[in-house]
């Protein structure tokens, strides 16, 4: 349990330096790219530390906290739906982006309920717990922060053909993690 911590803190750390106000300091000391490297290696390492110690919890079998009824995994499961849309949206400039503001952080939101929803272990509950709050606490930030008006208007302004482009990719995205991926990588069967 203590790498699943020591790679959260990490991983929320570098991702909180924005909010923190240090990001604009910290790239005019290193550049803009010295910057940009610095953080990507930082949230590779949490992110792997993450990745290690929430296996390495779940093989050593988290305490249960709760026990998530049955039917709550369907409702996982529309949950996820809506975040892979979501996050499909945050790359392609449409009307759902728009009107989600923020569709990574929705995403990362929806994504972490959800699987709140269907885990009632220690490890499940210190991942997806600390993801969502970071993300609630990141998404009241930018409410402070500059908009970009220019991105938000091309956004308003996209062709119907967008909204109905991110669905499909996010659909395509959700059955591609439910049947694949998520078994392949989790080890964990979703349908």
């Amino acid at each position: 349990m203590a790498l699943l911590i020591a790679g959260l803190v990490i991983f929320l750390a570098i991702h909180s330096v924005q909010i923190a106000g240090f990001k604009e300091p910290m790239a005019a000391r290193l550049g803009v790219n010295g910057y940009k490297v610095v953080h990507s290696i930082v949230s590779l390492v949490g992110l792997v530390l993450i990745v290690i110690g929430y296996g390495q919890a779940r093989a050593a079998g988290a305490p249960q906290i709760y026990d998530p009824p049955l039917w709550m995994r369907h409702v996982t499961l529309l949950l996820m739906m809506i975040a892979s849309v979501l996050f499909v949206a945050s790359f392609i400039p449409s009307r759902i982006k728009a009107y989600a503001k923020h569709p990574m952080l929705a995403s990362l939101k929806v994504w972490a309920l959800a699987h709140l929803l269907a885990n009632g272990d220690l490890a499940s509950l210190l991942l997806f717990g600390s993801l969502l709050a970071w993300a609630v606490v990141d998404r009241i930030s930018l409410k402070r922060r500059p908009v970009d008006v220019i991105a938000h208007e091309k956004a308003i302004g996209a062709a119907p053909a967008s909204d109905v482009l991110v669905m499909v990719l996010g659909a395509t995205l959700y059955v591609a993690i439910a049947f694949w991926l998520h078994p392949w990588l989790i080890g964990v069967e979703v349908m």
